[in-house]
């Protein structure tokens, strides 16, 4: 890995950034039809960026690994006074198989591609994720999601636990409030995880096959 550079907003970003395909997994987190499109700006560029990633890593011999959001009709796993999940509880939204749960058809799993579903922020928390992981030899996560805030800091500070070597691509995740992401790209993330732009790895992939 070589030094450091400053990205187009500030954020600190490797050079030339190294992933073994065989021992990593692109995590591709609450990438869903309605999550996708809570965000207005960005959001095509966004899709298109992310859907590049994946083929890169799908090309490179990469695990890719969708995580979504569901939960069974009347919401079993969750607990009304949850402050995240009780309103979704009440609103009868992301139920498995209704409308806007699919991962949206712009980045669409293919066959081989892993699906996990979660009922809390994190990908690990309550989830087979761990499990699919180890089973298949991963020590490195590339972390992309929806949002910034959410899983993706949530999955971070999991994994970072857990001892995995972390990966952010900046420009694959999101959040409504654009100074919360700049900051943990910028001031947080970088403590536990590298972070970088999404040509920047596809073009790291390319050169490792």
């Amino acid at each position: 890995m070589r030094a450091a550079g400053r990205g187009e907003r500030g954020t600190t970003i490797p050079m030339n950034p190294s992933v073994d395909p065989k021992t990593a997994a692109l995590l591709v987190m609450d990438f869903q039809t309605a999550v996708v499109e809570m965000f207005a700006t960005d959001k095509e560029a966004r899709l298109a960026r992310t859907a590049a990633l994946i083929e890169g890593a799908r090309k490179a011999g990469m695990r890719v690994v969708y995580v979504v959001v569901g939960f069974r009709a009347g919401y079993p796993e969750v607990n009304p006074s949850n402050q995240v999940f009780g309103p979704i509880r009440a609103s009868g939204r992301f139920v498995e198989g209704s409308a806007g749960t699919e991962v949206h058809a712009a980045l669409s799993p293919k066959p081989g591609d892993v699906v996990v579903t979660k009922h809390r922020v994190s990908a690990f928390a309550g989830t087979d994720l761990e499990m699919v992981l180890r089973a298949n030899g991963i020590d490195t996560l590339v972390l992309t999601g929806l949002a910034t805030s959410g899983v993706v800091l949530s999955t971070v500070r999991h994994a970072a636990d857990a001892d995995y070597r972390l990966v952010v691509v900046e420009d694959c995740c999101g959040d409504r409030d654009d100074d919360v992401h700049r900051t943990l790209m910028e001031k947080v993330f970088p403590r536990q995880a590298t972070v970088v732009r999404s040509a920047e790895l596809v073009a790291a992939l390319g050169s490792a096959k």
